[in-house]
């Protein structure tokens, strides 16, 4: 039996990720154990931070994107210094174009201001001719998820937590209300807390409702002489993503389709139609990547945070589109749960027991 110590994260997305450093900055002995980095949700998201363009409504979920976001510059400022890496921080705003068929879409809160045909293409050259209007999102910004997947890689390492790759956790193993131990690939670990950080793939060890929902995505580079795009557009049907190296990234389909694999042309086809009525300047761009992966999805889809049903371990899944911006509020609240008992009571809505009533 391998001990690890204090604290073992299951997982290794950005949540896992963003748990461990949060738990090692405040001290604990940390371990991560996942199968493979590369094949989480984190590696095939857009990192748009996009609370208010999302349109999320008043609610706890809201609440916790808000405090989330504010958080982010500090954030990911902290980790650049700590590993010198970029990740991508892009306070760019986002604009919400509008078609006629989608303008009872409303944005009803204070940080939007609504922009009239004239208005938006003077703010925005090359958008399609169909956009009538739109919403300005000053407040919402951009990370390059693989960037930060890469730097929270390195800091954890930097302040010392384990990760140990390639072990594909079998089973949660408990004796009453406690776990006792894992079974894995490689042998059985045990530590004195467990925290379930397995994203899309939660439902394999324990019987919550947390399901895969893919997401296709592809990516362009603008040619020099495009029309460079300045911000995020988040569409009706599409977003695209504009990187600072010059990259476009559009995404993303949203497919109840378990755990295939690959790329569609169907699902490819729908991305370029939508991005290209949107905004028909990147149409000559050459393609540059394509890929796919799996957002955990519950049927509320909303997280499931906080306590489970054994007292040694906690839950951090099922963040669906927010995984990327729910990562520091998610790090921060988990760790003061695990290390000090201290409950914020925002996560009373996150609570598994609302799937068991």
């Amino acid at each position: 039996m391998k001990s690890t110590g204090e604290i073992l994260v299951i997982g290794g997305g950005i949540i896992s990720l963003a748990i461990a450093l949060e738990l090692k900055r405040q001290g604990a002995s940390v371990t991560i154990v996942c199968r493979d980095f590369t094949e989480a949700a984190t590696h095939a998201a857009a990192g748009m931070l996009a609370p208010q363009a999302e349109r999320i409504p008043p609610s706890p979920l809201l609440d916790l994107c808000l405090r989330s976001r504010a958080l982010y510059a500090n954030w990911t400022q902290k980790l650049e210094e700590l590993t010198g890496l970029e990740t991508g921080y892009w306070a760019c705003g986002i604009l919400a174009p509008a078609y006629q068929e989608n303008l009872a879409l409303k944005a009803d809160n204070l940080e939007s201001v609504w922009l009239d045909r004239a208005t938006i293409h003077q703010s925005q050259p090359g958008l399609g001719s169909d956009v009538i209007g739109g919403w300005w999102f000053p407040e919402d910004a951009q990370v390059d998820n693989r960037l930060l997947a890469k730097a929270l890689w390195v800091a954890v390492q930097e302040l010392g937590v384990e990760i140990q790759t390639g072990v594909t956790v079998e089973k949660i193993v408990q004796n009453g209300d406690r776990v006792t131990h894992l079974q894995t690939s490689a042998g059985t670990w045990q530590a004195d807390h467990y925290i379930l950080a397995t994203g899309a793939w939660s439902q394999t060890l324990l019987p919550i409702p947390v399901t895969p929902k893919k997401g296709q995505m592809l990516s362009v580079q603008m040619l020099p002489e495009s029309m460079p795009l300045q911000t995020v557009l988040y569409g009706s049907d599409s977003y695209l993503v504009p990187r600072q190296d010059g990259r476009i990234i559009i995404g993303a389909t949203s497919e109840d389709v378990g755990f295939t694999r690959g790329n569609t042309p169907l699902g490819i086809q729908r991305l370029l139609s939508a991005a290209i009525r949107l905004y028909p300047a990147l149409q000559n761009d050459p393609i540059q990547e394509f890929w796919w992966g799996f957002r955990p999805a519950t049927p509320d889809e909303l997280p499931i945070l906080g306590a489970s049903p054994y007292r040694n371990l906690t839950l951090a899944t099922g963040h669906y589109r927010n995984g990327i911006l729910l990562a520091p509020i998610t790090g921060v609240t988990i760790a003061n749960l695990v290390l000090h008992q201290k409950f914020d009571p925002l996560l009373d809505a996150f609570h598994w027991s609302r799937f068991n009533p």
